[in-house]
């Protein structure tokens, strides 16, 4: 590729993954981690931000082998080659990135409803959650341009609301309330951490830039570790503030709007209007991102005869197919699964796809140059929290289990039945990385 049409520098690309780890995971999950891990709240962040950064190192290691817009799919692609495995995770990532969209949506509807003045009802929850994803999806259907423009400036307004929190939230902080007293079982805060882990995992979205970035070879690594670095800074910062701030009854209370109640002692109502705010825009934008990612993700895979060819077909440079596909799947999920078995599951499925493509990074480590120690340490992390979060959710919640394991078994299922019976017979496979 002429490296002339490389226009994203070092700090483009660090904000790509900033912008996609800081979408509206921190202003949905931040409650579920304090309601397991209570003073503890920091260090979970902390642990699924090591297993993220490790899993960083595979990414930017296969990321500069493999400059390509197709990212985690190209990985495996790479390592295990066009078979049932590598088509069901590929696939796998794709409802994952539903999950994540039926994520943000339940945020949006939780700070939503904190501007109504009646008592919220569920109707007005599931049109919430609706217009969250209608909304974006119709954008995402007449200009596609919009959501690239807007995106640096919403990053900047959420991490600068972060900050401001930080700032303003530090002096009131009550030491006793982050003291080991307050601190849950080993067992329950590595949990806590998995559960909040789709909060961190947007940083993969580098992978899909690789062919914009100037010096990859340079610039890649950089990214991958500078955008994390500076997530897990702040994540546990803002759990350090939230936490020792106000008292953990009022943070369950709240628990779906737990930040906007951590502005609260600082900045008073104005600070919790001002949060709320900005945790709309900042879930609108992140649906509005992630559709329109997850759909280009969608025709890049239907294009390989793994979806429905129809989702291969664009309108005006637009795959408007993926998008109504998407945002359907996205609306049927937020509107029948809780916001904490929805965070369970969208963890659950990046901790899978992570821990196949740390494989896929030492199946390919001498092609990739990569250190095989740490390969290994990722691996094993990214597989031992997926377990543990497994194990965690099969004795506390088993519903989420069964729905998990559902969408594993309609991603094998259809990539079993449409290729035996479909794909073999219209798709001629002729990819090249």
């Amino acid at each position: 590729m002429n490296t002339k049409t490389r226009n994203i520098g070092l700090l483009g690309a660090i904000s790509i993954g900033i912008g996609g780890m800081v979408g509206g995971g921190i202003f949905a999950v931040l409650g579920e981690a304090v309601s397991l891990a209570h003073g503890a709240t920091a260090i979970a962040f902390l642990f699924a931000g090591i297993v993220a950064l490790l899993t960083a190192y595979a990414y930017s290691k296969l990321s500069v082998t493999f400059q390509n817009r197709g990212g985690t799919v190209v990985f495996i692609d790479q390592a295990f080659q066009h078979n049932l495995l590598s088509s069901s995770v590929n696939l796998m990532l794709w409802l994952s990135y539903l999950v994540t969209i039926a994520l943000y949506a339940s945020a949006f509807a939780s700070y939503g409803q904190t501007f109504l003045q009646d008592s919220p009802t569920p109707l007005q929850h599931h049109f919430l959650i609706t217009i969250a994803i209608i909304l974006p999806a119709i954008i995402n259907l007449i200009s596609t341009s919009f959501v690239s423009r807007s995106e640096f400036v919403i990053v900047l307004i959420k991490v600068s609301l972060l900050i401001l929190i930080i700032i303003s939230g530090v002096f009131y902080i009550d030491p006793d309330k982050l003291s080991p007293n307050h601190w849950e079982s080993p067992l329950a805060i590595v949990t806590a951490g998995m559960i909040i882990f789709v909060a961190y995992e947007g940083f993969e979205l580098i992978a899909n830039a690789t062919e914009d970035i100037k010096s990859p070879e340079k610039n890649l690594p950089k990214a991958f570790f500078g955008a994390t670095l500076f997530v897990i800074l702040l994540y546990v910062l803002i759990s350090l503030v939230t936490v020792g701030v106000v008292p953990e009854a009022q943070l369950l209370e709240a628990k779906d709007y737990a930040l906007a109640i951590a502005a609260k002692p600082a900045l008073g109502n104005i600070g919790f209007t001002i949060v709320a705010i900005a945790a709309l825009l900042s879930t609108f934008s992140a649906i509005n991102a992630t559709i329109y990612g997850n759909a280009r993700l969608g025709y890049f895979l239907a294009k390989e005869g793994e979806l429905p060819h129809k989702l291969s077909i664009l309108n005006k440079n637009i795959p408007s197919y993926d998008i109504i596909v998407i945002s359907l799947l996205s609306i049927g999920i937020a509107n029948t699964i809780s916001l904490n078995e929805i965070a369970i599951i969208g963890s659950a499925g990046f901790l899978l796809i992570f821990t196949i493509v740390n494989l896929a990074a030492f199946k390919l480590r001498h092609k990739i140059h990569a250190r095989t120690t740490v390969l290994i340490a990722a691996f094993t992390m990214s597989l031992a929290a997926l377990l543990t979060l497994l194990i965690y959710t099969y004795n506390t919640n088993p519903k989420a289990i069964i729905v998990f394991a559902s969408f594993i078994t309609i991603a094998i299922l259809f990539e079993l039945l449409y290729g035996v019976y479909i794909r073999k017979h219209f798709f001629k496979r002729n990819y090249h990385v």
